[in-house]
């Protein structure tokens, strides 16, 4: 604790005297100076004790002396010496009348107590006291060395907390909490998500000050990881401003969390390179070898059904994503946003972030998990309804609610910048149909502009929507212009005849009967039409590619 107008009074070598403001001793002393001019104010910081003897200054002056005192308070001096025996032999009540009012600490000093006596005491105290600082941060320093060691970041957070005397809490890349200390201060840190996501849109390293509404604790937000990218974030709750070995403890924490997250970098390099093994050998069709190889990293996620997903990037046009970042800018806040929500914000590398969305949610729940980069794609593996799953579903849905504000704002433009393909369950035998299962899906997500396609939704939905393509509409114009330039002559309805022939499966009765005409008419133009494609109705893929092109140009 610093000097304080207290400590000196009760301080045996300096012999002072309170003589005005004894309520206000308590106020600490940031440093003594002594000044003669008539005015020192220009000279002073706050927190001085000012030591004069009024060599030109005329004490016993009432209104100069409420001048004199009124403009050391407003400069945030913290006490006045007045040394006697010099050019007063006591202190003049002008003086003392003056400190009064402005409630100013007026200390008296005797004439054998040099001014430099109090210096020196003063210059001792605050030596003394950053010395007793410093030494209380190297102590919480190996405290927090040792938890860290002992008991991972849930044994640092609590040794910060208790450090700073509050509480203390840790966020992932996504900006989940991971851990907090106490754990009363899970709800305090889950409404920072919003703040947290915010701290890491700029440049890393960074922090900021949340302050709370009144009533609420002082949180400092520091962003963990040495990355353009930062790899977690540390919030840490006070009371008040933390002073100085509060301070050493919070940074040492940031950097042993940097480097137990720097090092879980490293050991993520090593895991992905034997997942990228353990997935070449699913391919391949060698799950024995993949399942030995996997070990205990990734057997668990073998021995259940799992999904494979394959995630790739999509252009993006300058519009497109400065419209994105106008919606997510305007966006209503919500209290407790979900992290696969806030995800969907971040402006980065899609499959990076996608990447830490899942291994973030499976790191929450204990899951494994297996992420492949592939150059432009991403490929995961991961348990069939876990929790690295879910959050990848979460995320696609709160990426395709921007999308539909992207679309508000730029109609026509292209849109997304992600697109993932989900396959069905499925166990390490058939690991190689589930990926082709999953580049059929992300093909189809493509195609129709989603974010996400399940396999299994394709199985369940129709053939329908896939015949909006260009390449599909081009060839169906192609086959039946001749068609439709015949029918604008007038001489007959060949397209509709078509169409009711092949819905009632070449029935004559049925498809004339929804014409309106004998049969012998439909029959006439049927042979119109095989004549003028040069094709034969009785052959089933004439039929089929026939249907095919009128669906396909139904939905234009």
């Amino acid at each position: 604790m610093p000097p304080t107008l207290a400590s000196l009074v009760h301080h045996s070598a300096l012999k002072l005297t309170v003589r005005a403001g004894e309520d206000r001793l308590d106020v600490p002393v940031r440093w003594a100076h002594v000044s003669e001019l008539a005015d020192p104010v220009p000279y002073m910081e706050g927190g001085e004790l000012l030591l004069i003897t009024a060599l030109k200054l005329d004490a016993e002056d009432p209104e100069a002396m409420r001048r004199y005192v009124r403009r050391l308070a407003g400069a945030g001096v913290v006490g006045l010496g007045f040394a006697v025996g010099v050019n007063y032999e006591e202190t003049p009540k002008a003086l003392v009348d003056a400190a009064d009012e402005e409630g100013l600490p007026l200390l008296e000093v005797p004439r054998r107590t040099p001014f430099l006596a109090i210096s020196k005491a003063v210059s001792a105290a605050i030596a003394a006291d950053q010395y007793r600082a410093v030494t209380a941060g190297f102590a919480a320093q190996r405290e927090l060395t040792r938890q860290a060691q002992t008991g991972g970041p849930e044994g640092l957070l609590a040794a910060l907390a208790s450090q700073v005397d509050g509480w203390a809490a840790l966020y992932d890349a996504s900006g989940a909490v991971v851990a907090t200390a106490p754990e009363w201060a899970g709800r305090r840190a889950a409404r920072l998500t919003g703040d947290v996501q915010k701290l890491r849109d700029r440049p890393a390293p960074a922090s900021s000050v949340v302050g709370g509404p009144e009533n609420e604790d002082r949180v400092e937000l520091h962003t963990i990881g040495t990355g353009r990218r930062p790899r977690a974030a540390l919030a840490v709750g006070t009371a008040a401003a933390p002073g100085t070995a509060e301070r050493y403890a919070v940074h040492s924490a940031i950097a042993l969390l940097t480097l137990t997250t720097e090092r879980s970098r490293s050991l993520q390099a090593a895991e992905q390179r034997v997942g990228a093994a353990v997935l070449r050998m699913l391919l391949a069709g060698e799950p024995d070898h993949a399942r030995a190889v996997a070990g205990d990293l990734y057997g668990e996620l073998l021995d259940a059904p799992f999904r494979m997903m394959v995630a790739e990037r999509v252009p993006v046009s300058a519009s497109a994503a400065l419209a994105r970042a106008e919606v997510h800018k305007g966006a209503p806040p919500v209290e407790r946003p979900s992290a696969a929500a806030l995800a969907a914000t971040d402006t980065g590398d899609p499959l990076a972030v996608l990447a830490d969305v899942v291994e973030s949610a499976a790191a929450r729940a204990g899951e494994a998990v297996l992420v492949v980069p592939e150059g432009e794609r991403l490929v995961v593996l991961a348990a069939d309804r876990g929790a690295a799953a879910a959050a990848c579903g979460e995320y696609a849905a709160a990426l395709e609610t921007a999308r539909a504000g992207i679309r508000e704002k730029v109609p026509g433009g292209e849109e997304g910048e992600l697109v993932v393909g989900l396959s069905a369950p499925a166990g390490p035998i058939a690991a190689s149909a589930a990926y082709k299962q999953a580049e059929q899906a992300l093909s189809v997500a493509r195609r129709r502009g989603r974010v996400l396609v399940e396999h299994e939704q394709m199985a369940a939905g129709s053939v329908l929507p896939l015949l909006a393509d260009d390449a599909v509409r081009a060839f169906a114009d192609g086959m039946l212009r001749p068609l439709y330039e015949h029918d604008a002559t007038g001489r007959g309805d060949l397209v509709a005849s078509l169409r009711a022939w092949l819905s009632k499966h070449g029935q004559w009765d049925a498809a004339a009967a929804d014409l309106g005409v004998h049969r012998h008419t439909l029959r006439y133009r049927m042979r119109r039409v095989e004549e003028i494609l040069g094709r034969s109705l009785d052959d089933p893929d004439v039929r089929m590619e026939l249907w095919l092109a009128l669906k396909a140009s139904s939905t234009e």
